[in-house]
């Protein structure tokens, strides 16, 4: 059963009473679009079914290779970029011990990443650790030929052959990728590495509750059918529905679509929770890659509070109201930390004395909520009883359904990304690229002006 819970008081006051209920007929129709996969991009639609349609013997494979690799390695390597390794890194980060890396959890090896940048020293430094460590990869990539990625496994490769010989690498290597093509499918096939596939109709951003967000986060030791569960729970209340009254996904994607039409073209993702950092570097990419077509779509941002209050927090409060928040709000905290009494009390908190933290950081949440809905930023309130995996796999489901009708509202396809190519272009035809001749030449013209 999903207990999520969508709270929109604090926004209804900028929109005015009519405004949802007559947003409620487009949304309808966005809705009958997804589920008869009828709109744009219906070819990408595979993610719809992925809670239920997991066939039971991959989920048993991909523990079983898990648990192998738990007894070989002390260091996971997950080489991706984007929706390759974000989502696995959002669910991974959000339930392990923030300081797992130092006091080390029994089996559990060290997840670390790669090819998500092109940083020398980032690389280098990892190389340096793999020296020291016995480590497992997995290498996630459709085609197995974008740069980052690419790059990174070219430098592990060579470190895993060298290390532990070309079959003790064979047997460290694991790769995420498409069923029939591409530059790693070849590699994998001919090298005999242990290979997931990436469904056709499944896009990166969309692909965590496949084999590349469940073999990572299965290998941290965390409990991937209880995600899958929790997902398929707001699967089912995704689509029995179209009404904003029952349906959170419908209520989510009409009410920001409706402030973005009343100029609110940045929505700020926040939590209390430092955890979740990286579950809200996941929806900035979900949402700006699915979104920012056309000329179109709200600016995702994001921000973990009460950290960012100390930075961002004046701009939020009275900068240019052009923004809304949306705050990811955890009930209960998983663990219980008292405030301990100070017979001096010279930071004068001794009011505090005996509260939880929780408390605390519960009403800091509330506090934060009204004084920016004073200033004119409109709130939208997510909350969620409790962090485990049955509630994230609910929280991943709810933004891609979401998502996906937001998308179909801006009348865009929120399943393709043809501005991503942009900057590749003009980075291969800098570096020389066979077959870029003409643009590295117009390139170099531009710098040489500018």
């Amino acid at each position: 059963m999903a207990n999520l819970i969508l709270d929109i008081g604090k926004a209804k006051q900028f929109i005015g009473e009519k405004c949802l209920p007559r947003f409620q007929e487009e949304i309808r129709n966005c809705h009958l679009q997804l589920v008869s996969h009828g709109g744009k991009g219906a070819d990408f639609l595979g993610w719809m079914n992925l809670p239920v349609s997991m066939d039971s013997g991959l989920v048993t494979r991909i523990l079983t290779d898990a648990a192998r690799i738990r007894e070989m390695a002390e260091v996971f390597v997950v080489i991706g970029i984007g929706g390759s390794y974000l989502g696995a890194r959002a669910v991974i980060e959000a339930l392990q011990n923030p300081f797992q890396a130092i006091l080390g959890n029994g089996k559990n090896p060290q997840m670390v990443y790669a090819g998500e940048n092109l940083s020398e020293d980032y690389h280098a430094a990892l190389m340096e650790l793999l020296d020291r460590k016995d480590y497992a990869v997995a290498v996630i990539s459709k085609s197995g030929t974008t740069t980052e990625p690419a790059i990174a496994f070219r430098l592990i490769k060579q470190h895993l052959e060298k290390k532990y010989g070309n079959e003790g690498a064979r047997s460290r290597i694991f790769t995420v990728t498409d069923a029939s093509k591409g530059a790693l499918k070849r590699l994998s096939d001919t090298e005999r590495y242990s290979t997931y596939i990436i469904p056709d109709d499944v896009g990166g951003r969309y692909s965590v509750l496949t084999p590349v967000g469940l073999l990572p986060i299965a290998v941290a030791g965390l409990d991937i059918r209880e995600l899958l569960k929790g997902a398929a729970a707001m699967r089912e209340l995704s689509l029995n529905s179209s009404d904003c009254t029952e349906n959170p996904c419908a209520l989510y994607a009409a009410l920001r679509n409706i402030l973005y039409r009343n100029g609110k073209f940045v929505e700020i993702l926040v939590s209390f929770e430092p955890s979740l950092q990286y579950l809200i570097e996941w929806w900035k990419q979900l949402y700006g890659e699915s979104e920012g077509k056309e000329h179109k779509g709200i600016f995702p941002a994001g921000a973990t509070f009460t950290t960012d209050l100390h930075s961002m927090g004046q701009y939020i409060q009275e900068g240019m109201r052009v923004l809304f928040e949306t705050v990811i709000s955890i009930d209960h905290s998983s663990k219980t930390l008292h405030i301990p009494d100070d017979p001096g009390d010279l930071d004068g908190l001794n009011f505090l004395s005996g509260k939880r933290i929780s408390e605390v950081n519960q009403m800091a949440e509330l506090g934060t909520l009204l004084a920016h809905v004073d200033g004119g930023v409109p709130n939208i309130r997510i909350s969620l009883p409790e962090l485990n995996e049955h509630s994230l796999g609910q929280l991943i489901y709810f933004f891609e359904f979401s998502c996906a009708l937001s998308g179909y509202a801006l009348g865009i396809n929120p399943f393709d990304q043809p501005g991503v190519e942009a900057y590749k272009k003009n980075m291969f035809a800098l570096l020389g690229k066979p077959g870029f001749e003409k643009e590295t030449s117009e390139l170099q013209n531009r710098l040489a002006k500018s």
